[in-house]
């Protein structure tokens, strides 16, 4: 316990003798031009007093008079003055206009005997005015003598003026001997004793002597100016300028003030200089003993890990504020010093004594949150890690986000730039009106402003925005309807803002919910057709199997019967085995799991190939074929098979549905990149212009569905054509039947 308060009193101790010496050697570097100078009549301070009691001879004319007469012999005239002094109110005719204006109602007055004045007299008063201006105009002399007269009346002024020559004394009046000269007048305030003034300040009679001007300018250079330039020329050049002599005799009592205060800037400057060199001396000292202590170990404290906890930009913000009041405190010790080194008072001695101990104290904090931190970040890595969990950091990346929010709402609010400026113009009439509400009570002027601006602006600014509302409240009420279900009629669009807009685009999607479940309820149909069509067509010839497989267990068959049984199931079971492929080859290709072995094929050839396999039927049926083939091959990158199974198809179909003795159309054509090939024909069944449906899978254009077929044949050739990046296109024209294909071509 005895060691612990042993170095707690070293350590303020310590501190105690730094704030002393730094204050020492501050107020040493601070002071050292006062008390460089060995001798007091050398200081700027005495010269100082020397310029002051110059000062106050010339202004309390010990040095002579400055008389009216004397300045105004100094007046001149310029031309430049005549010519101001002329046209100071304009023009000739100008000033003569002026002047005939002034006088015509007294004139008038006069003559109507409305007025006292003689009419005769006003009018010669006019006219000698009239002439005056004429002079001024025709003659410098004229002006010159006026305004010469005008600078007589200001002197005049000057001179009566009081104010301007107040009296003027100085501490130093009774101490110090003058000897100037001036055209041959002398002036002075020594003993008539002394013969001559080379005797009188010489330097066994003079303590300090030198040679001094008196400027004629010191008479009125610590008053202000509020005359014109020419006035304080003329009183400096009738003044003159006093050449001299200006000495401090030896013989002055102890007690004056002049030696009072040589005799205490030589005390004081004795005290100085020890102060300051033994002020450096200890605080040269203090710095080795210091060094020596830092290399010691640095013990752990009690308080250390709470200030550890501390953040590090709050350490700082601490460290700065101890070193800012240290600073403070060490300012006040010397002004302190500085007011105990003119005269001791009890009072400074006491601001001293608490300045002294509340630096100690100060530099005492400052050193132990200085020397505590860096014991512990030794490295610039350990300041980077503490810098991230620091107040400002955290108070910055808030920041950050309050902008980076802030900025996208104000990003958001200019998407649609329109809106955002109409939003921004809005809020600027609101404040508008509420910062013109304000206004009106400065100024009747402001009133009516903020009246026009309430019924031309306010007014049907708030109109529109009650329009506004009241559409936003309709688009709102039927987005709430469309969200349940019930779409209803379409919005009226109004105009061309943001809110007409967004009622345009509710419409459109009103229109796409309908034609959406119009097409829900068509795939419901086609659905149900579908599967309706497929358990008819596979139940068809699997019910034709079973009646002939029952038939064939009979034992009372002949042989010809059992033969034809079996061909009939054969024929069915073939015809069964087709549908199923087909169906399944329908769904590899709508799930995309199919590859395609594309070559260079030439479509004319493969077309006329798909055809040649129909040869027989196409002699049987009694269908008229047109083919149109292109000059030349025409080459594309294709599935051979596949596009062969979309001629297959197209043509099986044509051969099915096709009307007796109509003729079939097979065009070729190449558009630039592009060959397009269309088959044409004309159905024996009714297609009722249901052409789109005609590519779903099990559809037939024989509704009643006796043809021979999967139903699956366009849906088929569709697929092909998709994957091979084409196009087939199917056109219904009353009952003629017309398939497009796209394709594209190659070199």
């Amino acid at each position: 316990m005895g060691t612990r308060w042993r170095n707690r009193i070293i350590a303020f101790l310590m501190a105690l003798v730094f704030v002393c010496a730094l204050s020492g050697s501050f107020y040493f570097i601070n002071n050292l031009e006062r008390f460089e100078q060995k001798n007091y009549f050398e200081t700027d301070e005495f010269h100082s007093e020397l310029g002051e009691y110059a000062n106050a001879l010339i202004r309390s004319e010990q040095l002579g008079t400055v008389s009216v007469e004397s300045v105004k012999e100094k007046i001149t005239v310029t031309m430049e003055e005549i010519e101001e002094h002329r046209y100071e109110y304009g023009s000739l005719d100008a000033q003569l206009d002026n002047i005939r204006y002034q006088y015509e109602e007294r004139i008038q007055l006069a003559e109507n005997g409305e007025s006292s004045e003689n009419p005769e007299e006003v009018i010669a008063e006019r006219d000698a005015k009239l002439e005056d201006i004429r002079k001024n105009f025709s003659s410098d002399e004229h002006v010159e003598k006026k305004i010469r007269a005008e600078k007589e009346k200001l002197v005049d002024d000057y001179f009566d003026d009081e104010s301007n020559f107040p009296p003027v004394s100085s501490l130093l009046s009774d101490e110090i001997l003058y000897f100037f000269e001036q055209n041959g007048e002398i002036y002075t305030n020594t003993d008539a004793q002394f013969g001559s003034k080379e005797q009188l300040f010489s330097e066994n009679n003079m303590q300090y002597v030198t040679n001094y001007t008196i400027h004629g300018d010191r008479y009125f250079h610590s008053y202000n100016w509020p005359y014109e330039d020419w006035l304080y020329q003329a009183l400096t050049d009738v003044r003159g300028d006093f050449n001299g002599k200006i000495g401090v005799p030896s013989e002055l009592a102890s007690d004056s003030l002049l030696m009072t205060l040589k005799t205490s800037y030589e005390e004081n400057r004795t005290w100085f200089w020890r102060l300051g060199i033994s002020s450096l001396i200890v605080l040269l000292l203090w710095f080795v003993t210091m060094l020596k202590i830092i290399s010691l170990p640095l013990q752990a404290a009690k308080w250390q890990n709470l200030y550890e906890i501390i953040p590090v930009d709050l350490r700082i913000a601490a460290v700065g504020v101890s070193t800012f009041l240290l600073l403070f405190s060490l300012m006040w010790m010397h002004d302190c010093i500085n007011q105990l080194t003119y005269s001791f008072s009890t009072v400074w001695a006491t601001e001293f004594v608490i300045s002294t101990l509340a630096s100690a104290c100060l530099s005492l904090l400052t050193y132990y949150q200085i020397r505590y931190w860096i014991a512990g970040m030794r490295h610039l890595s350990d300041f980077k890690q503490e810098w991230t969990k620091s107040v400002a950091l955290r108070v910055l990346r808030y920041c950050k986000k309050i902008h980076q929010h802030l900025f996208r709402i104000v990003k958001d609010a200019f998407i649609n730039t329109a809106t955002g400026i109409q939003a921004f113009l809005l809020l600027g009439v609101v404040f508008g009106l509420g910062f013109g509400a304000i206004m009106v009570f400065i100024d009747f002027f402001f009133f009516l402003l903020y009246f026009f601006f309430v019924i031309f602006v306010g007014g049907p600014t708030v109109v529109l925005v009650i329009k506004s509302i009241g559409y936003f409240n309709k688009i709102s009420i039927k987005t709430e309807e469309m969200a349940s279900g019930k779409l209803g009629e379409p919005i009226e669009v109004k105009g061309n803002s943001v809110l007409s807009k967004m009622a345009a685009n509710l419409n459109v999607l009103n229109q796409g919910v309908k034609v959406s479940l119009n097409e829900q309820a068509k795939s419901e149909r086609l659905k149900t057709e579908l599967i309706t069509n497929v358990s008819h067509d596979l139940r068809t010839p699997l019910t034709s199997i079973i009646t002939y497989t029952e038939l064939l267990k009979k034992t009372d068959l002949t042989a010809e019967d059992r033969v034809a049984y079996l061909e009939i199931i054969d024929r069915k079971s073939q015809r069964l085995k087709g549908l199923i492929e087909d169906l399944f080859e329908v769904s590899k290709m709508a799930s995309g799991n199919i590859e395609l072995a594309k070559e260079r094929v030439d479509l004319n050839q493969l077309l006329q190939q798909a055809l040649a396999e129909y040869d027989s039927s196409l002699k049987e049926s009694n269908l008229q074929f047109r083919v149109v083939n292109t000059d030349k091959p025409l080459y594309a990158m294709v599935d051979g098979q596949k596009m062969w199974r979309v001629f297959d198809n197209l043509i099986g179909n044509i051969v099915k549905y096709s009307l007796e003795n109509s003729r079939v159309y097979i065009h070729v054509q190449q558009f630039e990149n592009k060959a397009k090939i269309t088959f044409k024909n004309v159905s024996k069944y009714e297609l009722n212009g249901q052409s789109e449906e005609l590519y779903e899978r099990f559809k037939r254009g024989d509704t009643s569905r006796h043809t021979e077929g999967s139903g699956l044949g366009l849906a088929i050739a569709k697929s092909i054509i998709d994957l091979h990046e084409g196009s087939l296109d199917i056109e219904t024209d009353g009952d003629l039947f017309k398939v497009n294909i796209c394709m594209r071509v190659v070199e």
